[in-house]
């Protein structure tokens, strides 16, 4: 049984966003998001992205991306970390008779989005949880199902979730048209120990598999001094800005390396 999607609406999951493709496969979904076939990383964990050596946006400048990529219940995916091009290049993905989704996870305002490409054409796209707001050459794509849901009212109205505590229930509930309409699942295990192929799809990250050699060293500096140590930068000085769909790094947010919280 695959595990679909309803599981996204965890709060913080650890990733920038996720494409899905059918019509192509895994590698092809890696070259249009900007990948070089020949430049794949050996299959690598989720943990182990901390080691590509990506630096972040700073001063405007665009960072590194790195997507991890593999295939599940008929579609291609691409996991993305750092600066990726998923949300630039949907439509281009979708060439060529090509459905194409891009998922971008978010746990507070603004809210996660969806976006669904066909033919190389932006069809259907909304916020999770402003799903009255839509866009595309077809915005009511999904409607009927979202009513369905009761995530919408039969008159096309927000349904706003009774409380905070309801909030992810409605969250799973809107995911839960996604992944019934296209058939979308992404294992759980990708977040985990399972092994995907990885690519840089934009700028130079240094893409390493392993720890740099001084790499243990500095983590004992970091515990020695009491510093908590974060895998990802945005557990560590991102800022609640966003720009163009995409995270805002911080002035000081120099590289997405694993950085010791309370270091200047």
């Amino acid at each position: 049984m695959s595990d679909g999607i309803k599981w996204l609406a965890e709060w913080d999951i650890p990733v920038e966003g996720v494409v899905f493709a059918r019509g192509i496969s895994a590698d092809e979904l890696a070259v249009r998001l900007g990948g070089v076939l020949r430049e794949a990383t050996e299959p690598i964990t989720h943990g182990e992205v901390e080691y590509l050596g990506m630096r972040g946006r700073r001063y405007g400048v665009r960072g590194d991306g790195v997507v991890r990529v593999g295939e599940d219940a008929g579609w291609a995916f691409a996991v993305e970390y750092g600066d990726s091009t998923g949300a630039d290049r949907l439509e281009e993905i979708a060439s060529g008779r090509v459905d194409a989704v891009h998922y971008l996870p978010m746990s507070a305002r603004p809210p996660a989005r969806f976006h669904y490409a066909k033919n190389g054409v932006l069809t259907c796209g909304f916020g999770i949880g402003e799903e009255s707001r839509r866009w595309g050459v077809e915005p009511d794509l999904l409607l009927p199902e979202l009513i369905a849901e009761k995530v919408l009212h039969p008159d096309g109205s927000q349904n706003f979730p009774a409380s905070r505590e309801h909030h992810m229930a409605y969250q799973e509930r809107s995911l839960g048209v996604l992944e019934r309409r296209f058939g979308l699942s992404l294992p759980r295990a990708v977040l985990g120990e399972a092994c995907l192929p990885a690519f840089g799809v934009r700028g130079a990250p240094a893409m390493r598999t392993g720890p740099e050699p001084d790499h243990q060293q500095i983590k004992a500096w970091a515990a020695a001094l009491g510093l908590t140590w974060m895998r990802f930068p945005r557990d560590a000085g991102m800022s609640d800005g966003w720009s163009d769909g995409s995270r805002e790094r911080s002035p000081d947010d120099a590289r997405t390396e694993e950085v010791p919280v309370g270091v200047a």
